[in-house]
């Protein structure tokens, strides 16, 4: 039997990159999202193997319908070796304005709470098998807190440290964590920056290079490479410094802006 990954965030950007890239290796495809049509459209266009893939309608900000996704792959096509919790959004927010308070909260309830809904399913019997690699997708914003981005740079910090956590309870099982945090991948989510973004990469380069990491169990990495520079020495700034170095750059389109 070829190896089995479930990815969600499937039917665009990075999770359809990552699903390609990991087909053409030979992996079976469970694959979860919202917009499933989009996904075998999708499929058919990239004449995937219809024995080779299966999708699920599911959307992670609902745990109970995430958690139905994992439990329904397992029964349908078996316990998966790497699952990876790639669906997030991505809104600007300002504190000062009521909405965006609940933007902030579905963005909690997409990027943080449906990544740890996604592995649930998973989690026990991964440790009883003694193997499988669970992927947290995080981000290099995640890093340092940028200006209006507070929903989105605190909720991937939490992935990060969230990701660190369950490496460290997972530790001794078989199961590993890998945290892969992209800088600027060109998708629909990046397309509406109003800002520039370096080293900006195409979602089949990143795929490469996530495959390769998840491959080897890599606990932590930032693609590209250059990116987590850029993190460590903005991370190394006094604040006074990265205030001004940050100082009348656009910020992130609030909901009501898109």
């Amino acid at each position: 039997m070829p190896p089995l990954i479930f990815i969600t965030g499937a039917s665009s950007g990075i999770g359809q990159a990552l699903a390609k890239r990991f087909y053409d290796a030979g992996y079976s495809l469970a694959l979860a999202a919202r917009r499933t049509a989009e996904i075998h459209t999708w499929a058919q266009a990239e004449n995937l193997d219809p024995q080779r893939f299966r999708v699920y309608s599911a959307d992670v900000s609902d745990i109970e319908s995430i958690v139905a996704a994992g439990q329904q792959c397992i029964q349908a096509q078996g316990l998966p070796d790497v699952v990876v919790a790639n669906a997030g959004i991505s809104i600007g927010m300002d504190t000062g304005v009521r909405t965006d308070l609940d933007v902030m909260q579905r963005t909690f309830a997409t990027n943080n709470l449906g990544l740890a809904a996604t592995f649930h399913p998973f989690v026990q019997a991964m440790e009883q098998r003694g193997s499988g690699r669970l992927v947290g997708i995080g981000s290099v914003a995640g890093i340092r807190g940028l200006p209006g981005h507070g929903a989105y740079c605190a909720s991937k910090a939490a992935v990060i440290a969230y990701c660190e956590s369950l490496r460290g309870e997972l530790r001794a099982s078989g199961v590993q964590v890998v945290t892969i945090c992209p800088g600027y991948i060109d998708t629909p989510l990046t397309r509406q920056n109003r800002y520039s973004m370096p080293f900006l990469m195409r979602p089949e380069v990143f795929a490469d290079r996530a495959f390769d990491a998840v491959q080897r169990g890599d606990r932590y990495r930032v693609i590209p490479w250059q990116m987590g520079w850029v993190a460590k020495m903005l991370r190394a700034l006094p604040d006074a410094w990265f205030d001004r170095v940050l100082a009348g750059r656009p910020r992130k389109r609030r909901a009501d802006e898109a």
